[in-house]
């Protein structure tokens, strides 16, 4: 590993070095405490790096973002150790950085600011420290590839975007203190097979799951509040939910397109105003019968628009 205490020196050894490819990254330790520039110099340089810094308290705002090039993307930082001097990464500060695979976080970061790591398109995981308040909108947006997240019990909001369309995203464990998950916050998160919300959360925002088409499994706060609008649209392997008594409202198109949705569970009471008129839109009679017949478990064979439901005697199981 090549040792540098400036980034003029770094840009002199870069600038006379051979090109390479992601798998032969030069090995660089930056020890500095600004970070200013290094970005473009990375990019500009256009020499892959595997990156380990040393000195520095925080990762600024943009540190690896060219703000004036909005679509302009950074294949060539592929990895980052960040030293456990540091206490917070700034917005957009690693984001369109596409080639970047690892990063290390390290326990003494506590805060996390939106778009940080949107579109770092090859990144496969990161370790959220166990300090960190929040996961601000759109963090990791686009990250494609990040397979599983697992969330700490100090995290007490999940932010607009926070996860949106991370394809790849298989496991997510979501910590005890989470309070809040923000509108679109896993949407289009197509490999996601399965959710447990903990008790905790008490709201889940506009679309936070839409488009979740491998979503099968889904186990809902019994602290939740409301399921708004689009929450669970296009699950398409979705075939129960429980609603809590805790949820006092229903939004429009909440469980739209749900093709495989032949089990719901009422534990509360909602009324008409509650239980928005399109709420299971394309789901036959369910809201009707719901209305009528007031809490329970009811069931259908054919879950479209034409679809009868059925409230399931108390002695029968449910199966999903």
């Amino acid at each position: 590993m090549k040792q540098f205490d400036s980034i003029e020196s770094l840009q002199d050894y870069l600038s006379g070095s051979l090109q390479n490819t992601p798998d032969t990254a030069y090995e660089v330790k930056l020890d500095v405490t600004d970070i200013a520039g290094l970005g473009d110099l990375i990019r500009e340089a256009k020499k892959y790096v595997s990156l380990e810094l040393s000195g520095v308290t925080e990762i600024p705002k943009d540190a690896f973002y060219n703000r004036e090039f909005r679509y302009s993307k950074n294949p060539y930082l592929t990895s980052v150790t960040i030293p456990d001097t540091v206490t917070s990464i700034g917005g957009s500060a690693f984001s369109s950085c596409t080639g970047l695979t690892s990063i290390t976080i390290p326990d003494s970061v506590t805060s996390i600011e939106a778009w940080a790591f949107h579109d770092c398109e090859s990144l496969t995981s990161v370790t959220i420290p166990n300090g960190v308040t929040g996961i601000g909108d759109g963090t990791f947006r686009y990250c494609r590839n990040l397979t599983s997240i697992t969330i700490p019990d100090s995290v007490t909001g999940i932010g607009d975007c926070a996860f949106e369309d991370c394809a790849g995203l298989t496991s997510v464990t979501i910590g005890n203190s989470v309070a809040s998950i923000g509108d679109r916050a896993f949407y289009r998160c197509t490999g996601l097979t399965g959710i447990a919300i903990p008790d905790s959360v008490a709201s889940i925002g506009d679309s936070a799951f839409d488009e979740c088409t491998g979503l099968a499994d889904v186990t809902l706060s019994d602290s939740l509040t409301s399921i708004e609008q689009f929450t669970f649209r296009k699950c398409k392997k979705l075939k129960g939910i429980t609603i809590p008594a805790s949820v006092a409202y229903i939004g429009k198109s909440a469980f739209i397109g749900c093709a495989k949705l032949t089990i719901v569970t009422f534990l509360g009471d909602l009324d008409s105003d509650g239980l928005d008129e399109h709420a299971f839109r394309g789901l036959g009679d369910l809201r009707n019968k719901y209305l009528a017949g007031g809490r329970g478990t009811y069931i259908t064979v054919k879950p479209d628009k034409t679809a009868v439901w059925t409230k399931q005697c108390n002695r029968q199981k449910n199966r999903f």
